[in-house]
């Protein structure tokens, strides 16, 4: 199949980019991308939290009133969950694994997915290149806004443009990345995806 290829100038190129239907032309699989979206979120998290269970608040082991006579329900110790200031009958650990596994296959069949909806979607727009030549947020700001880009846009590039990196750090409605970290939450969040031709190709041999 062949994508429309955009020229610097934001027209139309007289020649498109011919990529592999495999990579570019799937069908939807709605579960498929469900499971690649929610593995990485869930392997992007960390173990920050941690709570207290009875064993580990500080309480003391004195019985806090006579076993009768007091009309109040049996008790043993301060640290029981039921008592306010007590410990959590299962507490969060710092150990806790969130991570969750995909198989490689799978996970490249995902991002093809993602990337066929894109393009039948009309969201992901191939450029012939994406620079800018000074780092000036303004500057990209602009070309962004030149080439007909409304809201969110991510941008993939084939290598790393320091000019284009420093350019879009205070844009909070663009993100610039290599093609070779492209993340399925980010394809999928932006409503507009930006790639270079050369970025193109490099997703197309990645995921092949």
């Amino acid at each position: 199949m062949e994508l429309k290829l955009i020229d610097k100038n934001g027209k139309a190129a007289k020649k498109g980019v011919t990529v592999s239907d495999d990579t570019f032309g799937r069908e939807f699989n709605e579960a498929l991308v469900h499971q690649v979206v929610v593995a990485y979120m869930a392997n992007a998290r960390t173990a920050t939290r941690a709570q207290k269970g009875r064993d580990t608040v500080a309480h003391t082991t004195h019985k806090p009133y006579a076993q009768k006579g007091t009309g109040n329900a049996r008790s043993g110790m301060t640290s029981s969950p039921i008592w306010r200031g007590g410990g959590r009958a299962f507490p969060n650990s710092p150990n806790e694994n969130f991570s969750h596994k995909v198989n490689r296959k799978a996970y490249r069949a995902g991002m093809q997915t993602i990337l066929s909806e894109l393009v039948r979607q009309e969201r992901l727009n191939v450029v012939e290149e994406f620079a800018v030549a000074t780092p000036k947020t303004k500057a990209l700001a602009e070309k962004i806004k030149g080439m007909g880009y409304e809201g969110a846009v991510l941008v993939l590039t084939d290598s790393f443009d320091e000019n284009l990196y420093l350019s879009s750090r205070n844009l909070i409605n663009v993100m610039v990345v290599e093609a070779q970290y492209a993340d399925p939450v980010s394809l999928v969040r932006f409503p507009t995806v930006v790639a270079t031709a050369a970025a193109v190709k490099k997703l197309e041999e990645m995921l092949a």
